[in-house]
């Protein structure tokens, strides 16, 4: 599925859609370039999720843990990870098992770990729009 955004707003608003049709495990691998989006997007989750806490990058913390909504959402950044086995090594598999949804920036640095995820491409395409492609998972399923 691919979808045209003109601003963060409708950016979340996609995450939001795609957020009430996820289920406990399911695993959202980025893709995109800094400042794209992908917080945003993440934003979008967490409202979908019924979160009201503020969402902010977890780049320092390497991830963020939202626990407040019908399930809970886990941000990660993987920017400074440079393997799936430092990605265990933070307890990742814990995180999968806490029935939650991962978000997962910077997935690329840790592919080999995430098993059947729904990959989201954000591409800028201009100074406030985006393209956003969903990919893998049971995406098919979904009607944004």
């Amino acid at each position: 599925m691919e979808f045209i955004t003109n601003s963060p707003a409708e950016t979340e608003l996609v995450g939001a859609k795609l957020a009430k049709q996820l289920n406990p495990g399911a695993v959202i691998a980025y893709r995109g370039d800094l400042g794209a989006g992908k917080t945003a997007f993440t934003r979008g989750l967490a409202r979908g999720l019924g979160i009201a806490d503020a969402v902010t990058s977890p780049t320092y913390t390497i991830v963020n843990e939202y626990l407040s909504g019908r399930m809970p959402l886990f941000h990660f950044d993987m920017y400074r990870l440079r393997s799936a086995d430092e990605l265990f090594d933070i307890g990742w598999e814990d995180y999968l098992e806490r029935g939650g949804v991962c978000a997962v920036e910077w997935s690329e640095n840790v592919a080999d770990a995430l098993e059947n995820p729904i990959t989201v491409t954000i591409e800028k395409t201009g100074e406030q729009s985006r393209k956003i492609t969903v990919t893998g998972g049971k995406s098919d399923d979904f009607s944004l």
